[in-house]
Protein backbone atom coordinates (compact mmCIF):
# COMPACT_ATOMS: atom_id res chain seq x y z
CA UNK A 1 0.00 0.00 0.00
CA UNK A 2 1.28 3.79 -1.10
CA UNK A 3 1.51 5.68 1.68
CA UNK A 4 2.67 9.51 1.72
CA UNK A 5 4.27 11.74 4.30
CA UNK A 6 1.81 14.20 6.46
CA UNK A 7 1.80 16.55 9.30
CA UNK A 8 -0.44 15.27 12.48
CA UNK A 9 -2.34 19.27 11.56
CA UNK A 10 -3.04 18.67 8.13
CA UNK A 11 -4.14 15.16 8.66
CA UNK A 12 -6.75 16.35 10.95
CA UNK A 13 -7.76 19.20 8.46
CA UNK A 14 -8.28 15.91 5.78
CA UNK A 15 -10.38 13.82 8.09
CA UNK A 16 -12.19 16.87 9.39
CA UNK A 17 -13.10 17.85 5.90
CA UNK A 18 -13.90 14.52 5.18
CA UNK A 19 -16.65 14.20 7.98
CA UNK A 20 -18.38 17.32 6.58
CA UNK A 21 -20.15 15.15 3.62
CA UNK A 22 -20.37 11.89 5.51
CA UNK A 23 -23.77 10.60 5.69
CA UNK A 24 -24.17 7.41 8.04
CA UNK A 25 -25.84 4.78 5.72
CA UNK A 26 -28.08 3.50 8.49
CA UNK A 27 -29.97 7.22 8.46
CA UNK A 28 -28.21 8.43 11.84
CA UNK A 29 -27.84 12.16 12.59
CA UNK A 30 -24.38 11.14 14.13
CA UNK A 31 -21.27 10.63 12.12
CA UNK A 32 -19.36 7.89 14.15
CA UNK A 33 -15.64 7.57 13.93
CA UNK A 34 -13.13 5.07 14.86
CA UNK A 35 -9.78 6.22 15.69
CA UNK A 36 -7.75 2.96 16.39
CA UNK A 37 -4.77 1.96 17.75
CA UNK A 38 -2.59 1.36 21.05
CA UNK A 39 -2.19 3.61 23.22
CA UNK A 40 1.80 4.20 22.26
CA UNK A 41 0.05 5.57 19.07
CA UNK A 42 -1.85 8.27 20.58
CA UNK A 43 -5.07 7.66 19.24
CA UNK A 44 -6.70 10.58 21.36
CA UNK A 45 -4.10 13.37 20.18
CA UNK A 46 -5.56 12.58 16.50
CA UNK A 47 -8.92 12.98 17.91
CA UNK A 48 -8.53 15.82 19.79
CA UNK A 49 -6.95 17.58 16.62
CA UNK A 50 -9.39 16.21 14.53
CA UNK A 51 -12.48 17.54 16.76
CA UNK A 52 -10.51 21.20 16.70
CA UNK A 53 -10.20 21.32 13.63
CA UNK A 54 -13.43 21.10 12.88
CA UNK A 55 -14.98 23.85 14.96
CA UNK A 56 -14.16 26.72 12.80
CA UNK A 57 -15.72 24.48 10.39
CA UNK A 58 -19.14 24.84 12.17
CA UNK A 59 -19.22 21.56 13.37
CA UNK A 60 -19.11 19.90 17.07
CA UNK A 61 -17.92 16.68 17.77
CA UNK A 62 -17.37 14.57 21.07
CA UNK A 63 -14.17 12.86 21.66
CA UNK A 64 -14.54 9.63 24.49
CA UNK A 65 -11.96 6.86 25.18
CA UNK A 66 -12.58 3.83 25.51
CA UNK A 67 -9.95 3.82 28.76
CA UNK A 68 -13.21 5.91 30.59
CA UNK A 69 -15.22 2.37 29.85
CA UNK A 70 -12.83 -0.15 31.37
CA UNK A 71 -14.73 -2.78 33.56
CA UNK A 72 -14.46 -3.04 37.30
CA UNK A 73 -10.68 -4.34 38.67
CA UNK A 74 -12.38 -7.59 39.54
CA UNK A 75 -13.52 -8.53 36.31
CA UNK A 76 -9.93 -7.15 34.70
CA UNK A 77 -7.80 -9.02 36.44
CA UNK A 78 -10.43 -11.95 37.43
CA UNK A 79 -7.51 -14.03 35.34
CA UNK A 80 -4.54 -12.70 36.80
CA UNK A 81 -2.84 -8.65 36.49
CA UNK A 82 -0.91 -9.86 33.13
CA UNK A 83 -3.83 -12.03 31.04
CA UNK A 84 -2.93 -10.95 27.70
CA UNK A 85 -6.45 -12.72 26.56
CA UNK A 86 -8.30 -10.95 29.53
CA UNK A 87 -6.76 -7.55 28.19
CA UNK A 88 -7.57 -8.41 24.76
CA UNK A 89 -11.36 -9.51 25.32
CA UNK A 90 -12.21 -8.49 28.50
CA UNK A 91 -10.79 -5.33 29.84
CA UNK A 92 -13.26 -2.76 27.76
CA UNK A 93 -17.10 -2.80 28.62
CA UNK A 94 -18.07 -3.02 25.18
CA UNK A 95 -21.64 -3.38 26.80
CA UNK A 96 -21.70 -0.32 28.22
CA UNK A 97 -20.31 1.33 25.16
CA UNK A 98 -23.12 -0.21 23.18
CA UNK A 99 -25.76 1.36 25.72
CA UNK A 100 -24.20 4.09 26.61
CA UNK A 101 -22.09 5.62 23.74
CA UNK A 102 -23.86 4.06 20.57
CA UNK A 103 -27.36 3.08 21.20
CA UNK A 104 -28.13 7.27 22.09
CA UNK A 105 -27.22 7.58 17.86
CA UNK A 106 -28.81 5.37 16.25
CA UNK A 107 -31.69 6.82 13.74
CA UNK A 108 -34.12 7.86 16.53
CA UNK A 109 -31.91 8.15 19.26
CA UNK A 110 -31.71 11.14 21.75
CA UNK A 111 -28.07 12.21 20.90
CA UNK A 112 -27.29 11.73 24.73
CA UNK A 113 -24.11 10.06 25.28
CA UNK A 114 -22.54 8.75 28.14
CA UNK A 115 -18.97 10.51 27.91
CA UNK A 116 -17.20 8.07 30.70
CA UNK A 117 -18.45 5.17 32.91
CA UNK A 118 -15.52 3.75 34.76
CA UNK A 119 -12.58 5.37 36.68
CA UNK A 120 -9.95 2.88 36.39
CA UNK A 121 -7.83 5.32 39.44
CA UNK A 122 -10.47 4.24 41.99
CA UNK A 123 -12.25 1.83 40.48
CA UNK A 124 -15.58 3.53 40.64
CA UNK A 125 -18.06 4.67 38.76
CA UNK A 126 -17.71 8.46 37.34
CA UNK A 127 -21.28 9.27 37.45
CA UNK A 128 -20.30 12.14 34.51
CA UNK A 129 -23.85 13.32 33.04
CA UNK A 130 -24.29 12.28 29.99
CA UNK A 131 -23.71 14.77 26.94
CA UNK A 132 -26.13 16.13 23.88
CA UNK A 133 -24.57 16.05 20.42
CA UNK A 134 -26.13 17.82 18.18
CA UNK A 135 -27.83 15.92 14.96
CA UNK A 136 -24.40 16.25 12.00
CA UNK A 137 -21.85 16.35 15.15
CA UNK A 138 -19.51 13.05 14.87
CA UNK A 139 -18.58 10.96 17.78
CA UNK A 140 -14.89 10.22 17.66
CA UNK A 141 -14.22 6.89 19.71
CA UNK A 142 -10.36 6.19 20.48
CA UNK A 143 -8.68 3.42 21.97
CA UNK A 144 -7.41 0.20 21.26
CA UNK A 145 -9.03 -3.05 19.44
CA UNK A 146 -12.18 -1.09 18.37
CA UNK A 147 -12.34 -2.75 14.77
CA UNK A 148 -13.32 -6.43 16.59
CA UNK A 149 -16.49 -5.19 18.10
CA UNK A 150 -18.70 -4.73 15.15
CA UNK A 151 -19.52 -1.02 16.39
CA UNK A 152 -21.81 0.80 13.85
CA UNK A 153 -18.73 3.15 12.62
CA UNK A 154 -19.18 5.31 9.31
CA UNK A 155 -15.45 6.00 9.46
CA UNK A 156 -12.40 3.98 10.63
CA UNK A 157 -9.15 5.15 11.24
CA UNK A 158 -6.40 2.79 12.03
CA UNK A 159 -2.95 4.09 13.92
CA UNK A 160 -0.36 1.26 13.13
CA UNK A 161 2.99 0.79 14.24
CA UNK A 162 5.53 -1.98 13.59
CA UNK A 163 6.49 -4.14 16.03
CA UNK A 164 9.44 -2.36 16.81
CA UNK A 165 7.86 1.12 17.23
CA UNK A 166 5.45 -0.31 19.52
CA UNK A 167 8.12 -1.84 21.81
CA UNK A 168 9.78 1.13 21.90
CA UNK A 169 7.00 3.75 22.47
CA UNK A 170 5.14 0.96 24.99
CA UNK A 171 6.38 1.73 28.84
CA UNK A 172 8.09 -1.44 30.03
CA UNK A 173 5.91 -2.30 32.44
CA UNK A 174 3.17 -2.28 29.93
CA UNK A 175 5.13 -4.80 27.42
CA UNK A 176 3.49 -7.92 28.68
CA UNK A 177 0.47 -6.35 26.29
CA UNK A 178 2.36 -6.66 23.02
CA UNK A 179 0.99 -10.13 22.51
CA UNK A 180 -2.48 -8.82 22.62
CA UNK A 181 -1.71 -5.81 19.71
CA UNK A 182 -0.16 -9.09 17.77
CA UNK A 183 -3.42 -11.04 18.03
CA UNK A 184 -5.06 -8.26 17.13
CA UNK A 185 -3.20 -7.55 13.76
CA UNK A 186 -3.55 -10.95 13.13
CA UNK A 187 -6.98 -11.83 13.64
CA UNK A 188 -8.53 -8.94 12.91
CA UNK A 189 -6.40 -7.00 10.05
CA UNK A 190 -6.75 -3.75 11.37
CA UNK A 191 -4.49 -2.49 8.52
CA UNK A 192 -6.47 -3.90 5.79
CA UNK A 193 -9.87 -3.37 6.84
CA UNK A 194 -9.76 0.50 8.32
CA UNK A 195 -11.12 3.42 5.47
CA UNK A 196 -7.56 5.54 6.52
CA UNK A 197 -4.01 4.23 7.62
CA UNK A 198 -2.18 6.05 9.44
CA UNK A 199 1.46 4.80 9.60
CA UNK A 200 2.89 6.34 13.52
CA UNK A 201 6.13 4.57 13.67
CA UNK A 202 8.05 8.16 14.14
CA UNK A 203 5.43 10.51 15.70
CA UNK A 204 7.09 13.61 14.07
CA UNK A 205 6.26 12.04 10.60
CA UNK A 206 3.54 10.15 10.10
CA UNK A 207 2.31 8.46 6.83
CA UNK A 208 -1.21 7.70 5.61
CA UNK A 209 -3.01 6.44 2.79
CA UNK A 210 -5.16 9.41 1.79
Amino acid sequence: MRLEAITWERLADRLADRLLDLRPADGSSWPRVALDGAPAARPGDLAALVAEALRPRGRAARVVATSGFLRPASLRYEYGHQDVDSYHDGWFDTGALWREVFGPLYPGGDGRVLPDLWNPVTDRATRSPAVTLPPGSPLLLHGPFLLKEGFPFDLTVHLALSPGALRRRTPEEEHWTLPAYERYDRETGPAAVADVLVRADDPRHPAWNG
